[in-house]
């Protein structure tokens, strides 16, 4: 941007920018902070005077609260225990506990803790003996016709000892009554299971069967903690229907129930994994906590009775995603299996129509590539490409806006003081030369929501998580692990915190400093300062952002100063950018009384 003017506009459109910013980190999750906890008080006071129903989620078995931490014994019971079904798959790696037919042990074969070798892999679900137990388990709430109910103390036959990708085991159990409960579990080749229960009612009266399924988990995991991700509990139902409970929320609620819906699905997620029910029919869904011995977060629902005449046989259906939130599979299991809405899973945000268009093209770019910070490099170019006639307008007019810095200057010199004459005579200018100074501000203002789309795309999506680079970059998604301060490895110390500020955070401020000098310097000493000083800054703020977006910003200033030379050469305006570089090493001439 060129002259006092023009800069005024930056400046006008950096205080934008700040705006959007303390409105997305700041003053948004205020407001839905408070939305949630208004709706929570408002379902407590009308269940304390009595406007709505009990839970029918209240009936769920709430067992293990007391014994989820305790050690392993020697005795009967504990051998039934360890009797399990493997699971062992391409993608998953655990075992099946057939004491309650929980699922309650699964590893993720392609992620692992850390980025190296000997990092073990990533455990999703864990059994009630182990420290933290996270598990899935469906089950019948208790019925006087039916007699006894599959517990969590029922020990299941199993037709097989391990389960495979794209095969099933079948489980079965038979009551005092003669009610034979027959449960196949079917997993496919990613992370879907496949619950089906066959009731054979082999009595002579009639039963009633009402079922249920739930997660739950014992202990809060360790989360990000910014808003900008939801980690907790989470459900879609109906039509538009959409939850998400954070830990603090179902803590302070301890139930949150809601109305029956004839679809939907609920779960537990992480950032990067979850484990999710799918209800084959409607279903009342629940959010639920209890501090009663270890702390439990629970997400479950309660399906449709099921009545089963004497001699007959009832089926029901469920089904249970637990794995890696890989964009592909979500999507592809809300497309094949009609799951409304699953792709919520991921938390693309509120750019969700740019989010989303952006990891696939920046996806698309890696089967090419090979590589994600090729990707977005190329990602990059397209975008560029997509705003060019945005941006040849916008430095066109600052071309002409150089074009016209001397007779600017000479009027204000003219009119001194008048301020008001300045004005009508700058549009003036303005209006004959065919100028719009505005225009300058508009390609950064473009780019802020592409910033932060693709700030969700490196921070939330588990393709971007351990993606290398080239050279000391080995995953996109962490801050560039190097520092200034330590010679970026050179110098035998460690450093952290504010001090780490790598080499990609620098090249950024680099080009940055490189675009802010293509332009005169602002007369106003208050916005050369400014602008001198605003490089730095975002160094220092970038520097602890994933190392994809700092390389994606440096990559942009790249070609936004080769766009605007080119432009401005063509328009016949000259670059102050040398000027600019050569006068601030020179040395300021002493004033002589």
């Amino acid at each position: 941007m060129n002259g006092n003017n023009s800069n005024t506009f930056l400046a006008i459109g950096l205080s934008v920018l700040v705006l959007v910013l303390w409105q997305v980190f700041y003053i948004g999750p205020i407001v839905e902070e408070e939305r949630k906890q208004a709706e929570i008080i408002a379902q407590r006071e009308a269940v304390q005077s009595g406007q709505a129903s009990p839970s029918d989620n209240a009936a769920i078995p709430q067992s293990d609260t007391t014994t989820a931490q305790a050690p392993a014994s020697n005795n009967e019971s504990e051998a039934e225990e360890e009797k399990r079904l493997t699971i062992d798959t391409e993608l998953l790696i655990g075992s099946l506990n057939l004491r309650g037919a929980r699922i309650d042990d699964l590893r993720l074969k392609k992620y692992k803790v850390e980025n190296t070798e000997e990092s073990p892999l990533i455990t999703l679900l864990s059994p009630r003996n182990s420290s933290n137990p996270y598990f899935a388990e469906f089950g019948y709430l208790n019925s006087p016709t039916a007699g006894e109910v599959p517990s969590a103390n029922t020990v299941w036959n199993a037709s097989a000892n391990t389960l495979g990708a794209n095969s099933s085991v079948t489980l079965d159990w038979t009551n005092d009554k003669g009610i034979r409960f027959e449960r196949e579990i079917a997993l496919d080749d990613k992370y879907m299971f496949t619950i089906t229960d066959r009731i054979a009612n082999t009595s002579s009266d009639p039963v009633e069967l009402t079922p249920y399924g739930r997660i739950a988990r014992f202990g809060e995991p360790d989360t990000q903690g910014i808003f900008v991700l939801h980690e907790g509990l989470i459900g879609h139902f109906g039509d538009d229907e959409y939850e998400e409970v954070d830990y603090d929320d179902v803590r302070e609620a301890k139930e949150i129930s809601l109305a029956r819906t004839p679809r939907g699905w609920l779960g537990i997620t992480d950032k990067y994994w979850a484990a999710a029910l799918i209800p084959g029919t409607s279903f009342k869904p629940r959010f639920f906590h209890s501090d009663t011995g270890a702390e439990l977060f629970q997400t479950d629902f309660v399906g449709e009775v099921t009545s089963i005449a004497a001699g007959s046989t009832s089926e029901v259906s469920n089904k249970l995603f637990a794995g890696a939130k890989v964009t592909e599979i979500i999507d592809g299991y809300q497309e094949d299996l009609n799951i409304h809405n699953f792709d919520l899973m991921i938390d693309w945000g509120w750019f969700y129509f740019i989010t989303k268009p952006l990891f696939w093209l920046i996806h698309w770019l890696h089967g090419i590539f090979g590589n994600f910070g090729v990707a977005i490099l190329g990602a990059t170019v397209i975008i560029k490409a997509i705003f060019l006639p945005l941006a040849n307008m916008s430095y066109a007019s600052m071309a002409k806006m150089k074009k016209v810095q001397p007779e600017m200057t000479e009027m204000r010199e003219r009119y001194g003081d008048d301020k008001m004459k300045q004005q009508q005579e700058m549009m003036a200018i303005y209006k004959r030369e065919k100028i719009n100074p505005a225009a300058g501000c508009l390609p950064m203002l473009v780019q802020i929501p592409v910033f932060f789309a693709l700030y969700k795309v490196l921070f939330v999506t588990i393709e971007m998580r351990h993606a290398p680079f080239f050279g000391w970059i080995q995953d996109l998604a962490a801050p560039d692990p190097t520092s200034i301060f330590n010679l970026f490895g050179l110098l035998p110390f460690e450093v952290g915190g504010l001090f780490l500020v790598g080499i990609w955070p620098v090249i950024m401020g680099i080009t940055m400093f490189l675009q802010f000098q293509m332009n005169p310097a602002p007369p106003d000493p208050t916005q050369a300062m400014i602008f001198k000083w605003l490089p730095l800054v975002f160094t220092f703020m970038l520097a602890s952002f994933p190392a994809g977006l700092v390389i994606y910003w440096a990559w942009n200033n790249t070609l936004s100063l080769i766009q605007q030379g080119i432009i401005m050469k063509r328009h016949g305006a000259e670059l102050a950018l040398m000027d600019n570089l050569k006068g601030l090493f020179k040395r300021k001439p002493k004033e002589t009384s």
